[in-house]
């Protein structure tokens, strides 16, 4: 195996099992559940979920894939705070945004080569790039799971 390709397969192996662990997660907690507060005073698990969600369908354009499936979402999820008056969808509409996004994000992941997992992100010019070849696709998912895994680590306080 070819270093790039190494490289390509730990990061990526690392996301799909923290999305595994987050769907265990998230099958496990009824919709109740995730209306509470991960903690008195902390992010409801509804925000949680749809910030996670806004996150990940982000990453369609951002990794040069496809246009936001969601971006109604951004304002709540994104530019604002939870308990911010705004008004949540449901818990089962939420499930379905998380799995669309992540069963799309997962079918874009598989058609790249690894050389295109080390090109830039849409966020990027091709002169910054040019000076900081670390901002590229793959490095992207790397941070992404990162935060998934903190949220993640947040919404296990849900399960009482």
């Amino acid at each position: 195996m070819e270093q790039q390709e190494l490289f390509v397969k730990m990061v990526l192996d690392n996301w799909y099992s923290t999305v595994a662990n987050t769907n265990k997660l998230l099958n496990s907690l009824t919709d109740e559940q995730l209306r509470g507060d991960a903690a008195p005073g902390r992010n409801s698990g509804i925000y949680l979920l749809g910030h996670l969600a806004a996150v990940n369908d982000r990453m369609l354009p951002l990794l040069g894939f496809e246009d936001q499936a969601y971006p109604h979402y951004n304002d709540i999820f994104l530019a604002s705070p939870d308990k911010s008056g705004k008004v949540m969808p449901e818990a089962g509409e939420l499930r379905t945004f998380w799995n669309e996004t992540n069963a799309k994000l997962e079918k874009h992941f598989k058609s790249l080569t690894a050389s295109e997992w080390f090109q830039r992100h849409t966020s990027v010019s091709e002169e910054d790039f040019a000076k900081e070849p670390h901002r590229n696709r793959l490095n992207v998912v790397l941070g992404r799971t990162t935060h998934l895994s903190s949220h993640l680590g947040q919404m296990l306080y849900l399960k009482k």
